[in-house]
């Protein structure tokens, strides 16, 4: 019985979030707006990616806009806003991801006529994310060399869900005895080679233009 009641819980919670995270899809492409739910570890760059993306749409005209989850703090929140971006704070407590809820109350917060791309950096880690769709036109999981040649094995399900993937800090790939082309392997494999996987490194401009193109913002 137990058993049969959380896995009821679980459905409602899924279901609810999804209606949302569609409430907020519609809500963006209503104002023209690309959106990217950025996900991945701690450390391994998400919050230099999307401060180096800005640049380069602001250099095109793009009016950016961030909002920043963490668990609490405001450490890469305060980040962004250094860098000249736009930005949102999102904590979200003890929960370790952000929710579609979240996320349509802190549209609220934003002028969404006045942007025309919404990134949102999602709670560090590899597992809660993956089954809570926020409404964006694009899943980004971001992993580094400095996690390990296993992130993929150990997380499949993130990969699985989301719809590009990125192997960043590849510049210190020897450095720390990593092989990216085994990472690369079992990204194909786990994804049957129908998703995207680019390797980047922010330190050294190594890849920005790649993620642009794939994220139709080029």
């Amino acid at each position: 019985m137990h058993q049969v009641t959380s896995v009821e819980m679980e459905y409602d919670v899924l279901k609810q979030n999804n209606d949302i995270a569609h409430e907020n899809y519609d809500m963006l492409k209503k104002h023209n707006i690309t959106s990217v739910d950025f996900m991945g570890s701690i450390g391994s760059g998400k919050t230099t990616m999307i401060i180096k993306l800005a640049e380069r749409l602001r250099i095109k005209g793009k009016k950016v806009c961030t909002i920043a989850g963490d668990v609490t703090g405001s450490d890469d929140f305060a980040r962004m806003k250094a860098s000249g971006l736009e930005a949102v704070n999102c904590n979200t407590g003890k929960e370790c991801h952000l929710t579609a809820s979240m996320i349509h109350k802190r549209l609220d917060a934003i002028d969404l006529d006045k942007i025309d791309v919404l990134f949102i950096e999602n709670v560090g880690n590899l597992v809660c994310p993956a089954d809570f769709p926020l409404g964006t036109d694009y899943r980004v999981v971001v992993i580094s060399t400095t996690e390990g040649d296993d992130m993929v094995r150990k997380h499949p399900n993130i990969f699985i869900n989301s719809d590009i993937a990125i192997l960043n800090k590849i510049d210190i790939a020897d450095a720390v005895d990593v092989d990216p082309e085994v990472i690369l392997d079992d990204y194909n494999r786990i994804t049957n080679n129908n998703k995207l996987i680019i390797k980047t490194s922010m330190k050294k401009d190594i890849g920005i233009d790649k993620v642009l193109k794939a994220i139709n913002l080029e």
